[in-house]
């Protein structure tokens, strides 16, 4: 029996700016393998590729910006569904900048065929 991934590893880092947003306010919410939402801020001044992470409606912090461009240009061009964004670290004893850490899987594509 074939086994076929239906995601692979695309990118993991920190949560950037952590300690700037109100993730201290859910903190204790989170869990290893919480689901993390991306979205794209193209007006954001300080960083033309800035992707907002949020946990549920809870702004959190950034992707970092050294890691950012890939991910933005495809949330820039429609495909904000082909990402599976985790939280993979908490360390609530380091510094806050490096309390979330966070995974991003690039799910398969469905693929749909017609029978003749």
């Amino acid at each position: 029996m074939k086994i076929i991934e239906n995601k692979k590893h695309f990118l993991h880092c920190n949560v950037a700016g952590f300690s700037y947003h109100c993730g201290c306010e859910v903190f204790d919410q989170m869990k290893i393998g919480s689901k993390l939402r991306l979205i794209r801020e193209d007006e954001n001044q300080y960083d033309k590729n800035a992707v907002a992470v949020f946990f549920g409606d809870t702004h959190i912090g950034y992707l970092p910006k050294n890691s950012n461009a890939q991910v933005a240009m495809l949330l820039e061009l429609g495909y904000e569904d082909i990402f599976d964004a985790r939280v993979q670290t908490l360390d609530p004893e380091a510094h806050p900048e490096e309390q979330v850490g966070m995974v991003i899987f690039v799910k398969r594509a469905e693929k749909h065929t017609k029978k003749a």
